[in-house]
């Protein structure tokens, strides 16, 4: 018993790809990129006649078509992604940067919130207490806060 013919199967999967590929561009990054040109590949072979599951050469056909379709895939999206590890910020990496204080800061509570290059984070003084507004300047990192002084 044949549930599809080699139409219909060829149908079914280029389908399939695009619907993966429509996936892949509402959520990049998943690598769905690969298998979906993939099943567009052995699809588009089906729906042209060639028989990838009955012959030798339809099988090397096949295989060798969808190697070539995933290591292009993969060059090509190698490509389009930026080269540049993503800018990350950790309380270490914060130490003599200055910024300002968007809620007032002291050296008792962890209340205080300061704005470095545009990232916020919770504070506390050296020892004085430093008011809205003021610019400061990292000297060190405790905990979940930084430690700050006003410059």
């Amino acid at each position: 018993m044949v549930l599809f013919t080699g139409v219909e199967l060829g149908w079914l999967l280029i389908v399939l790809g695009a619907l993966v590929l429509l996936f892949e561009a509402y959520s990049p990054g998943f690598f769905m990129a690969v298998p979906g040109t993939v099943m567009l590949i052995l699809g588009v072979l089906l729906v042209l006649g060639v028989d990838i599951f009955s012959s030798a050469w339809g099988i090397a056909i096949g295989v060798a078509v969808a190697l070539a379709a995933a290591i292009v895939t993969v060059w090509f999206y190698s490509k389009m992604t930026p080269d540049a590890s993503p800018t990350t910020m950790s309380r270490d990496t914060v130490i003599g940067r200055t910024g300002h204080v968007t809620r007032r800061v002291d050296a008792r509570s962890l209340e205080g919130k300061v704005r470095i290059e545009g990232h916020d984070w919770s504070a506390q003084s050296t020892g004085a207490i430093i008011d809205e507004g003021a610019q400061i300047r990292v000297v060190g990192s405790e905990g979940v806060h930084v430690i700050v002084e006003e410059v």
